[in-house]
């Protein structure tokens, strides 16, 4: 976990930097300055770019950190074909999207009765979608390259810096609300300039016309690969997103707003865990490559309990916080927000405490699991979420991704075991948790006060300052640990003269 560790310090800082940004957006900008109908459909406009984006790459991302260790080691960067290729196949995904949008537009349209105003703004998902395509392309080789700190900068904070910019255009009267939501679909045009920049600066980045001996050698596993895990890649965001679109369908664009909120609260448990998967990518891909098991093991037991101690900590000071977030939004149309995040909140605590089980599959010979999983998660997620949508309404919708995601990561739990015969789990895991909780309920014990900004500082930091010396005390996590201390040394280091 050494290269891991190192380079995820740094990019858990622009993670954190951007996720701060990002809630001042979603949960004080947004809200405020439009309407419920425009803040939807701007959630609507990410999660059909997403979808369509990740369909359009046609599984090329999997093949580029899978097969990138062989190219690096057999070819010199200019002989290296695979960017010239993934860019044809991207281009030719994308293009399909364009054309089945075009033949079944006013299908589409038509579904879209209850979001009207996304059905007037249909259009722009498609430079959104490009963008982003090419953002995540380009993003693969950067990972591959080890520039994880970069893309992460990039992806994670730069996006939401350009989204705050543009709202305060709006709140400055420079655009209008119209203007602001074509502006909105070139949101990753900067980006991908910058990192399009940096991977040609590396000289690593090369495009050969003609194929090399390494494509030639390896081009059916490349194939067979690619569509199973872009299979597995796309179920698995069809299911995370398929939550959003039956609300825009079934409840409309003002529901999608208030799961918004609540979804990113929750999002925000993802911080470490993104950080981790960008570097782990590579470092497991090596490791299954050279047959180091040991480091693989171990880095599934690591993952397993710092993501749970860093989970937990964001998990429980979202909850203690929650209800001055109601108040100071001040509409009886948020009062659901509470129980979203406590049960989506839930349900990514669990997921976060398997650690990095769908990389280690997905980077394995048995990389074929991954996709019937996805399977698995995705024939559960749609019946699951139109019904209880249906019936409890966004509500409901939590509590399907509860259920789903309990039985999704159980199953990849369960075939690591057998297959390897590795569990990461100890009593460590469960002494996280009762402390945790334990720590929770005393803060969250404390009456409440008037002053709903004090309130929420003061439970917040509460929390924080006993819950971290506690998990520092017990070592359950060398990682959480050591990054610790480097913060802590840096804050004491007295600046150089």
């Amino acid at each position: 976990m050494g290269v891991i560790q190192q380079q995820g310090t740094k990019s858990s800082i622009f993670l954190l930097i951007g996720f701060i940004i990002g809630a001042v957006n979603t949960v004080f900008l947004f809200p405020k300055v439009f309407s419920q109908a425009e803040y939807g459909l701007t959630r609507a406009l990410i999660d059909t770019a997403t979808i369509l984006s990740s369909l359009a790459t046609l599984g090329t991302l999997p093949v580029i950190y899978k097969f990138y260790p062989f190219y690096r080691s057999y070819t010199k960067p200019k002989e290296n074909d695979l960017p010239f290729i993934t860019a044809v196949i991207c281009l030719i995904g994308f293009a399909m999207i364009c054309l089945t949008g075009y033949i079944f537009r006013d299908f589409i349209i038509r579904k879209l009765g209850k979001s009207p105003l996304f059905a007037e703004n249909f259009d722009l998902i498609y430079p959104f979608t490009f963008l982003m395509l090419a953002y995540a392309w380009m993003e693969s080789f950067g990972w591959s390259f080890k520039k994880t700190v970069t893309t992460n900068f990039l992806r994670e904070t730069g996006i939401r810096v350009l989204t705050t910019l543009l709202i305060l255009l709006v709140v400055f009267n420079v655009i209008s609300h119209g203007m602001f939501m074509n502006l909105f679909s070139l949101l990753y045009l900067i980006p991908v300039l910058v990192l399009f920049f940096v991977l040609v600066s590396s000289r690593q980045w090369k495009f050969n016309f003609r194929i090399s001996k390494v494509t030639r050698r390896f081009k059916s596993k490349m194939i067979a690969f690619g569509l199973f895990v872009f299979g597995a890649s796309f179920l698995n965001i069809a299911s995370k997103t398929v939550d959003s679109f039956m609300i825009i369908g079934l409840k409309g664009l003002e529901q999608t707003a208030v799961f918004t909120i609540a979804a990113y609260l929750v999002a925000f448990m993802d911080l470490p865990l993104r950080s981790i998967n960008a570097i782990a990518t590579p470092v497991l891909a090596e490791s299954w490559k050279e047959k180091k098991y040991d480091q693989i093991q171990n880095i599934y037991h690591k993952s397993t309990v710092t993501l749970l101690v860093s989970g937990l900590l964001i998990y429980f000071g979202v909850l203690l916080c929650i209800h001055d977030l109601v108040s100071f939004l001040d509409a009886e149309e948020w009062k659901e927000v509470p129980t979203i995040v406590a049960i989506m909140g839930l349900a990514k605590l669990i997921d976060l405490g398997t650690g990095v089980n769908g990389l280690i599959i997905g980077t394995s010979i048995n990389w074929k699991f991954d996709f019937w999983t996805n399977v698995l998660l995705t024939l559960m997620a749609f019946p699951l979420n139109f019904f209880m949508i249906k019936e409890f309404g966004i509500v409901g919708a939590a509590i399907s991704n509860l259920v789903a995601l309990c039985i999704f990561n159980f199953v990849r739990f369960l075939f690591i075991y057998r297959k390897y015969g590795w569990q990461p789990y100890s009593f460590s895991h469960l002494k996280v948790i009762m402390v945790g909780l334990i720590i929770f309920l005393l803060v969250w014990a404390i009456p409440q006060m008037s002053n709903i900004y004090i309130d929420a500082i003061f439970r917040g930091v509460l929390f924080a300052g006993i819950y971290i010396p506690a998990m520092l005390r017990m070592n359950v996590s060398d990682d959480f640990n050591s990054v610790a201390a480097k913060i802590w040394d840096r804050l004491r280091r007295k600046p150089k003269r």
